[in-house]
């Protein structure tokens, strides 16, 4: 089989269209009833970061920069070969990339409310999603009709159900797959050229997952401390402090944050009209950028008594001040609610705190024995 970068040249020399995206809240049921390929675009790695500090500050958060960086230098395949990218204004300094973005690539930028309790944040997100389905017919020359967003949101619920089907066989003990290996799985249906042959692949793991867990065997052994980690996207290429618990012994056995789960979590209603029940799962997603935020700590919650997590790890990027904030609102919420041990790590894409945090990790576990 092509790696995925001939298969993506491939698939524009056929004339296929692609959208690119960074976040969660991008509506992928869009792209797909506009007969286009949506990718992820790449934003975790260190390498770029230098790229991006020529035109962004040094201290706004990894991510940013790296995203920024892999843009401006071409060396981002996905982000190269869009022909369109969808932002969005989960934070100042996304908004303030996307308008030097603007200078060198096709991008639309959705607005999010501040909230996502009241009638009229429902409101105003919609008329948000309405105007992206008008970009993309108009920048892509194609007309997205009732029944295609019909058929993407069945697809893309379908894929849905396997991942919550996938993710609640990390509920047993041993654990059957590492986190470490979840994480890869779930980054890489970021990717995904043909849907049909990725829902096989998945079905294929969840069979051989369930024979792991009615064997009895598993990643760890029975009885390791099962972590939840939750906090800023920890991609493929920033995942140090998901492996460094691993390697402390622990499994971690639910990845909550938007390179997680957070993004399977809730299906779009297929009985409403199709861009309302897109709009409202959307919007339903609890990044901290809402404010208040208190579906996050009601999903933890209730997180922490499924899988039987015995502590929680925060992760955020130096510069997410959202994330930081929000922080010592989790940690209090679940000294609280749960009574659940809580470790926040700030931290950023370089090496150089690894034996601080594994010194802090390995104290963090040790304090649950």
């Amino acid at each position: 089989m092509s790696d995925p970068v001939t298969m993506l040249k491939a698939a524009k020399a056929e004339g296929k269209k692609v959208v690119g995206f960074y976040c969660v809240y991008a509506p992928q049921e869009l792209v797909l009833a506009a007969d286009a390929l949506g990718f992820a675009l790449c934003a975790t790695k260190e390498e770029p970061i230098a790229d991006g500090e020529k035109a962004l500050p040094r201290n706004f958060c990894p991510l940013i920069k790296s995203s920024y960086g892999f843009a401006a230098t071409d060396k981002c395949p996905y982000f190269l070969y869009s022909d369109l990218i969808v932002g969005e204004t989960t934070c100042d300094g996304k908004k303030k990339m996307f308008e030097l973005m603007k200078d060198f690539k096709d991008v639309h930028v959705m607005k999010l409310p501040q909230s996502n309790l009241q009638e009229n944040d429902h409101q105003y997100w919609l008329s948000e999603v309405k105007l992206l389905k008008e970009v993309l017919e108009e920048k892509l020359g194609v007309s997205i009709t009732e029944e295609k967003m019909r058929n993407a949101i069945r697809v893309l619920n379908e894929e849905r159900k396997m991942m919550q089907e996938l993710s609640s066989l990390m509920q047993a003990d041993p654990v059957p797959m590492s986190g470490m290996d979840m994480l890869k799985l779930m980054w890489g249906r970021n990717f995904v050229f043909d849907r049909s042959d990725f829902a096989q692949q998945l079905n294929g793991i969840i069979a051989d997952l369930k024979e792991s867990v009615a064997a009895g065997e598993g990643a760890f052994p029975k009885g390791a401390k099962r972590i939840l980690v939750t906090g800023v996207p920890t991609g493929v290429g920033a995942e140090k402090v998901l492996k460094i618990i691993e390697e402390c012994g622990a499994a971690v056995v639910y990845i909550e944050n938007c390179s997680g789960m957070k993004q399977f979590v809730t299906l779009v209603d297929e009985n409403r009209p199709p861009l309302e029940a897109i709009a409202d799962k959307y919007l339903g997603i609890p990044c901290s950028c809402m404010s208040p935020n208190p579906k996050r700590m009601e999903m933890i919650s209730n997180l922490v008594n499924e899988y039987k997590i015995d502590g929680v790890v925060d992760v955020i990027w130096q510069g997410c001040h959202t994330y930081n904030v929000e922080s010592r609102i989790l940690g209090k919420h679940l000294k609280e609610e749960n009574a659940t041990p809580f470790l926040a790590v700030e931290t950023d894409y370089s090496q150089s705190d690894v034996e601080q945090i594994r010194t802090r990790v390995q104290a963090f576990l040790e304090m649950m024995d």
